[in-house]
């Protein structure tokens, strides 16, 4: 990565001071992951995005590594007699991609995971489906026939495959092949048994992709996980998002035409301690690089990963 922008570094500074600060402390104390888009979960996702995790203060690592062990209950209780009384079901039962994401942070700001938390690891194993992957609605669990949900999945994917230096474990290596036999299958973005698109948002780029997800993420993973396993990939599944990819390219780089959080709400804590839908909140780092229609570093330099990887031939 180039050195960054003298605006985009003016805006990281004060990201980073304000993790340095005991209202960012405080903020975790409440709740590691809510509200969106602010929070200091958020911060530290997107700093890590941009290839800056290790510029996140040590101590803000360390918060919010203990915050989320402390607030989240570490199972999911797949029926409602199964939550723990006074748990409330979004803020403290963590969702797949929720761990997925916090894991890549903590590991890529040099933090031990494994030690720290070691309940996390074995979650994203233990809560794979048999189509390969996972699902964040806790209802997919009680079902004859579960079906997986590829947002849910790739975070956690991510998180065993990056962040595994060393050999994989048999199961490790069964969660990591099931979950990309999972993604080829639905050639990144279409239903198995329609053919049709799961979700047009996808062939759009967006950066930071935060727990979201699109063709540019899912190919990354999936040339990462060929290339430590050895694998190939098959061409019908990745040759049409190759494609749709390069389409975008204009001038050597890749913009990114949508932003990926827009219009989602989030939980927040109202004025009589009681936490409610509301509308987000941003700060200037995040609108900064999420900005549409504009050459972005980040999504170029996933692609050319994503071509070296893959090498001469494709």
């Amino acid at each position: 990565m180039q050195p960054l922008d003298p605006v985009i570094e003016f805006a990281v500074r004060p990201t980073v001071e304000y993790l340095e600060s005991p209202a960012a402390a405080a903020a975790m104390d409440k709740d590691p992951y809510w509200p969106k888009w602010d929070a200091p979960w958020w911060r530290m996702l997107l700093l890590h995005e941009m290839g800056l995790a290790d510029r996140i203060p040590k101590a803000a690592v360390e918060k919010l590594a203990e915050a989320v062990s402390r607030h989240f209950i570490q199972f999911v209780p797949v029926r409602e007699s199964e939550l723990p009384k006074g748990a409330h079901p979004m803020r403290h039962v963590p969702c797949h991609c929720a761990l997925g994401s916090v894991y890549q942070v903590l590991h890529g700001a040099g933090f031990d995971v494994d030690r720290a938390l070691p309940w996390i690891r074995p979650w994203f194993l233990k809560y794979q489906l048999p189509d390969g992957g996972l699902n964040c609605d806790e209802r997919a669990y009680t079902k004859e026939n579960p079906k997986s949900s590829v947002v849910s999945t790739l975070p956690p994917l991510e998180a065993v495959l990056r962040c595994t230096h060393r050999s994989f474990t048999p199961e490790e290596t069964a969660f990591l092949d099931n979950g990309a036999r999972y993604l080829l299958d639905h050639r990144l973005y279409r239903s198995i048994e329609t053919g049709g698109v799961i979700n047009e948002e996808w062939l759009e780029l967006g950066f930071p992709r935060f727990y979201f997800y699109d063709i540019l993420r899912g190919l990354r993973f999936v040339v990462e996980w060929a290339k430590r396993r050895n694998k190939l990939l098959p061409g019908r599944a990745v040759e049409e998002p190759l494609g749709l990819v390069r389409a975008k390219m204009k001038g050597g780089m890749l913009e990114a035409s949508r932003v990926c959080h827009a219009g989602v709400k989030t939980l927040a804590e109202g004025g009589d301690g009681e936490w409610v839908r509301v509308d987000p909140e941003t700060f200037e780092l995040l609108d900064r690089v999420s900005s549409p229609m504009a050459p972005n570093a980040w999504l170029t330099q996933e692609w050319n990963r994503v071509r070296e990887l893959l090498g001469p031939g494709w």
